[in-house]
């Protein structure tokens, strides 16, 4: 598991319970490895522009992704999970994607922290 993975592992919901969700894999944090996920929901209409990226059927990395349908890699929805926590690996995206998705978190990370102009 790299980041670039898709991989299901159990995300908080809106209702408080955890949910096994698919999840894509950013990087790992230390000290103890924990892995940094963001959600990915089949739910279209969350999609935030200029955040988060659409993958669908049709996109060259779709068939690798281990998704079903066209879904939201919603960079917003962040969570840090325990290795022991990720249930499994389901597939993993482009390079390219997994490149345009980090740097859409970290412009608009680094633009609501006030440290580049709006």
């Amino acid at each position: 598991m790299n980041p670039g993975s898709l991989v299901v592992t159990p995300l908080p919901q809106a209702d408080g319970l955890r949910k096994n969700r698919p999840a894509l894999v950013l990087l790992r944090l230390p000290p103890f490895r924990d892995v940094l996920v963001c959600g990915v929901s089949s739910q279209l209409r969350f999609l935030v522009a200029d955040l988060d990226d659409l993958i669908q059927p049709g996109d060259e990395d779709f068939a690798g992704s281990g998704l079903v349908t066209a879904s939201v890699v919603r960079a917003g929805y962040l969570a840090a999970v325990p290795l022991s926590g990720i249930k499994g690996q389901i597939g993993t995206i482009s390079p390219a994607r997994y490149l345009r998705i980090m740097d859409r978190l970290t412009l608009y990370l680094r633009r609501e922290a006030g440290l580049l102009p709006s």
